[in-house]
């Protein structure tokens, strides 16, 4: 039985996969490396979360709130 999500789930390993393929298709059309495969299906499955710019309030004092 599927989940709710499943199919959006689903739709993003299945274009991490193609997109990857690709990609590895350019250098080596013969090899897959199953590695990357997995580290695109991670990355498509959990972004990294953005790096955070400027400071946080707390972090702030006279010398550096501007």
């Amino acid at each position: 039985m599927a989940m709710a999500d499943g199919g959006g789930r689903r739709d993003t390993i299945a274009a991490a996969i193609t997109a990857e393929l690709a990609r590895q298709a350019q250098s080596s059309p013969t090899d897959v490396d199953i590695d990357a495969l997995a580290d695109a299906i991670d990355t498509a499955l959990e972004p990294p979360v953005p790096a955070h710019e400027g400071k946080h309030p707390d972090e702030l004092n006279a010398t550096n709130d501007d």
